[in-house]
């Protein structure tokens, strides 16, 4: 090795963020030249492991290539900038370390699923292989992995309320790190690359649906401008709990999950903020439950280091034989909206149109593939791979196992009722109407299930049922109920009657704790 300064290459993946980031601070103070480096790795962009869907889509990829041009500009006004390539993380490595002849060290966060543990398995070997040290951190949740009181990771629980209870009592969340104003310079002479476009994937910049209900655009920029936004201009978070199942617009939740996927936001900034805003403002179970919600995407991650590849096992974690089918027909039914059930078409629609769906929508339409047509859970799985703009592999994966009843869920036999859920969460069909045009003519709670109404009433909607709209591919005994129901008065009747206990104790001890800390 030539040279006597040191040079670190921070390899980012999902942490395209210059604030709260452990791989840049330690870089700043252990290395003279730093090189942020980003990598489109060509293995992000091949088909899916089961059924060959392509693995990253148009509406995921523009918000990626927003986000690595944000932190580019970041970096550039710190004084560095950010150096991209195309290539497998582990090759480019290599090429920058025989390149430059000064690297010291190489920098990552390190992940918890297999294809991005394979990737840090060969750096380590390259750079073993040339005498360069290896540091990794553990920054992508809330609550850092070494703090758990769960030790070793297989002691985890299986049930996510024993896991809430356990950290909300015993652990404690590390503060952010104060990031430098400006950064160290790149090493001499390297070229920063440049950001592919879309077409170099063989995609087209998808159009913007103005009815999409997250209208942003990627980057650490905009994940802190809706922070500001929904905390601080408007107080959108004092009523988080009340609005969180809702299916239309930009405010009905946070939206932080895309800037989270790709990690543009911090959950420990968020964390912080939320403290701040309960000391400022005010503190309530919708405060709280951002937090309870951040619990939940920490806890998939910490599932999918204990139990590995089995995340993706058709067996889930269960090991349960379960008679899947792989019919190709309903599959595309289910994912172009088309199955004949408008709030399952509606959504559906809504993710391809955009590549976003509700939280109450990604439920509904995961219990209707796999209970309802009871098709092989990684069919659905990879079609939110595909299309989600806030694909997470850990979250997707163990979410779909919940609904496929092979996760660690103890109600492994819970399953959605599509009408009676329609009902209760768009009880004037507004939403079915927005993303099903066709059935706009049938009034208010009618359009859940057209195949109900009569030949008359149809016609009037000008809907004719196996021609301008399908018949259900199939109806579930438990619908029946519903038929011709009027909704309550409220679209959200689980906020109606509030928490469920278990849910109330611990909102109750969060309370608690921080009155005994103040």
């Amino acid at each position: 090795m030539s040279g006597t300064a040191g040079t670190a290459i921070c390899l980012l993946r999902c942490d395209l963020r210059a604030h709260d980031n452990q791989v840049l601070h330690w870089a700043q103070h252990n290395a003279d030249f730093v090189i942020p480096l980003y990598c489109f790795d060509p293995r992000h962009y091949l088909g899916t492991h089961c059924y060959g869907l392509p693995k990253t889509g148009p509406h995921r990829l523009r918000f990626l290539l927003e986000s690595v041009k944000d932190l580019r500009e970041t970096l550039q006004r710190k004084g560095s900038t950010l150096v991209v390539r195309k290539g497998k993380p582990e090759d480019v490595v290599r090429d920058l370390i025989t390149q430059l002849g000064s690297v010291t060290a190489v920098v990552f966060h390190e992940e918890a699923t297999q294809e991005e543990l394979d990737v840090e398995k060969e750096l380590c070997q390259v750079c073993r292989q040339h005498g360069v040290k290896i540091q990794t951190f553990w920054g992508s949740t809330l609550y850092h992995r070494d703090d758990l009181p769960f030790k070793p990771i297989d002691s985890l629980p299986d049930v996510y309320t024993h896991f809430r209870k356990a950290l909300e009592s015993g652990a404690k969340v590390r503060p952010t790190l104060r990031m430098a104003e400006q950064l160290k310079p790149l090493a001499p002479g390297l070229e920063e690359g440049s950001i592919p476009a879309m077409e170099d994937f063989g995609q087209k910049d998808p159009v913007t649906d103005p009815r999409t209900a997250f209208p942003c655009s990627g980057g650490e920029t905009q994940a802190l401008m809706r922070l500001q936004y929904y905390f601080w201009d408007t107080n959108l978070v004092a009523s988080y709990k009340e609005t969180r199942n809702g299916l239309v617009g930009m405010d009905y939740s946070t939206k932080f999950a895309p800037w989270l996927a790709l990690g543009c936001i911090s959950p420990r900034y968020i964390y912080e903020q939320i403290q701040k805003y309960e000391r400022e403002r005010t503190a309530n179970q919708s405060t709280y439950w951002v937090l309870f919600e951040l619990l939940w995407r920490d806890y998939f991650r910490f599932v999918a280091l204990k139990y590995g590849r089995r995340i993706f096992s058709l067996r889930g974690l269960q090991s349960k034989d379960i008679p899947w089918k792989k019919d190709l027909q309903l599959f595309e039914c289910w994912k172009e909206g088309k199955t004949g059930v408008p709030f399952v078409d509606a959504n559906m629609r809504e993710l391809s149109a955009t590549g976003f769906m509700s939280n109450r929508g990604r439920q509904n339409v995961a219990s209707f593939l796999t209970k309802d047509l009871g098709l092989d859970w990684r069919m659905g799985a990879e079609w939110f791979e595909y299309l989600l703009v806030d694909y997470d592999v850990c979250s997707n994966y163990v979410n779909w196992l919940y609904s496929a009843g092979i996760g660690n869920d103890p109600r492994d036999s819970r399953k959605f009722n599509m009408i009676k859920q329609g009902l209760d969460y768009d009880g004037n069909g507004d939403y079915v109407r927005l993303w099903v045009p066709e059935l706009q003519g049938i009034k208010g709670a009618d359009i859940h299930t057209p195949w109900a109404l009569s030949s008359a009433a149809l016609a009037q909607a000008g809907v004719t049922l196996g021609d301008t709209y399908p018949q259900p591919v199939v109806t579930a005994p438990e619908w029946s109920r519903h038929i011709h129901q009027r909704p309550g008065g409220s679209p959200h009747p689980r906020s109606r009657r509030g928490p469920t206990q278990h849910k109330d104790r611990g909102i109750d001890f969060y309370f608690s704790r921080k009155k005994d800390a103040c």
